[in-house]
């Protein structure tokens, strides 16, 4: 019988590897304790670090995104808009015609 691989949610990689981190416990006790791999540990580890970075990206780049996405929004309601306008006008005139 296969067994199924298991997932793990990123609060729990988070915890282990903050616990990698601190280097209270070598990676093999931590590995018998969470029931992992320890070179999955060290993998995560590392991904932690090298992401660690984007906790403190300037407010001007999130505010930059921010402002673009509600650029793009305030189009999508004016495109909506405008298409419901147009949808309206043909209707209207296709009752007059008798196709509707």
């Amino acid at each position: 019988m296969k067994k199924s691989r298991r997932k793990f949610n990123p609060e729990f990689k988070a915890k282990v590897a903050i616990e990698a981190l601190k280097e209270r416990e070598t990676l093999k006790e931590l590995a018998e304790r969470f029931e992992i791999h320890p070179n999955q540990i060290f993998q995560w580890k590392q991904e932690f670090l090298e992401k660690s970075s984007s906790v403190f990206e300037s407010d001007k780049t999130q505010k930059k995104s921010n402002s673009k996405q509600e650029t793009s929004t305030a189009q999508l309601y004016e495109k909506i808009g405008r298409l419901e306008m147009e949808n309206e006008f043909i209707k209207k005139n296709l009752k007059k015609l008798g196709h509707l």
